[in-house]
């Protein structure tokens, strides 16, 4: 989720303002009608209660309107591919929304999800630490990943064994764990922090780790967990998923593989967005339907 340079570099940039500016408008809005309702008529125009009472922006969105109108460098997803994933967040916020990478488009989804948890997952500690003391309001924990890209054509073969994908339902059925990932797996992200088995996650995004040279980690186990989770959460519910960088051969194949193409609600430029459903709760469910 670190930037990359783009011919639409002002035009993303614009959007991101926007959608922040948005943000701000419809809780500025609506506090303030909540406000006018239901103060009192006669009132004295310069006293101090009616300053109190006041809308005011939460500090964070300020922090972002700010960030972003002076922002200098463009994110690495497009317009198009931004709207997906906050056409979702204007449905579900507040939520509990996990993002695998820290980047410049951080501060944007946690402001995109206000009122809701936010944390972002990432594999660069000396990133984790300059992000977070400009934006200390970021909820970000370090992630060490034991794969390599290189490895992705056999652990795409090992994911396709029983341990990963044929005890699904006997896997999911018991424990008290929210997100319950198959320990026996080798795609599985065992090495989580705790955080991650704090809540049912609604909405996740795979947008790390890195994951275009040969012996970069890759994000083979990030979506597989991605999925699990989804599939782990109480029963009725379910989790969108979205997948970065589908353009590239892992991103791909393990998103069709572990996500499934019969979960894929849309591909919108190099971003597939699923909705995972839980699996607990009924009749053994296949992985994929």
């Amino acid at each position: 989720m670190k930037p990359k340079s783009s011919k639409n570099a002002l035009k993303t940039k614009l959007l991101l303002f926007g959608f922040v500016l948005a943000v701000f408008l419809f809780f500025y809005f609506l506090t303030s009608s909540n406000y006018s309702s239901s103060s009192v008529v006669n009132r004295s125009p310069a006293s101090g209660a009616e300053r109190d009472g006041c809308a005011k922006i939460p500090p964070s969105l300020a922090h972002s309107i700010i960030h972003y109108a002076t922002l200098n460098i463009t994110p690495q997803q497009t317009l198009e591919e931004v709207s997906v994933t906050a056409r979702v967040l204007e449905k579900r916020s507040p939520c509990n929304f996990l993002v695998f990478g820290l980047g410049h488009d951080s501060l944007m989804w946690s402001a995109l999800n206000h009122g809701g948890r936010t944390v972002f997952l990432e594999e660069d500690k000396q990133w984790i630490a300059r992000v977070t003391k400009k934006f200390p309001s970021l909820e970000a924990y370090h992630v060490r990943y034991s794969t390599k890209v290189r490895e992705a054509e056999e652990l795409m073969e090992k994911g396709k064994s029983s341990d990963c994908t044929g005890a699904v339902a006997e896997e999911l059925g018991g424990g008290d764990a929210p997100s319950s990932i198959p320990s026996s797996c080798t795609l599985a992200l065992t090495d989580l922090p705790s955080a991650f088995y704090e809540v049912e996650w609604d909405v996740i995004m795979v947008d790390a780790p890195t994951g275009y040279v040969a012996e970069a980690p890759g994000r083979m186990g990030a979506i597989y967990t991605a999925g699990m989770a989804g599939r782990g959460r109480s029963a009725g519910g379910t989790t969108d998923v979205m997948v970065h960088d589908v353009n590239r051969q892992v991103e791909d194949r393990f998103s069709m593989a572990f996500l499934c193409g019969g979960y894929m609600k849309e591909e919108v430029g190099k971003l597939r967005h699923f909705t995972i459903p839980s699996h607990r709760g009924g009749p053994a469910v296949k992985f994929c339907p």
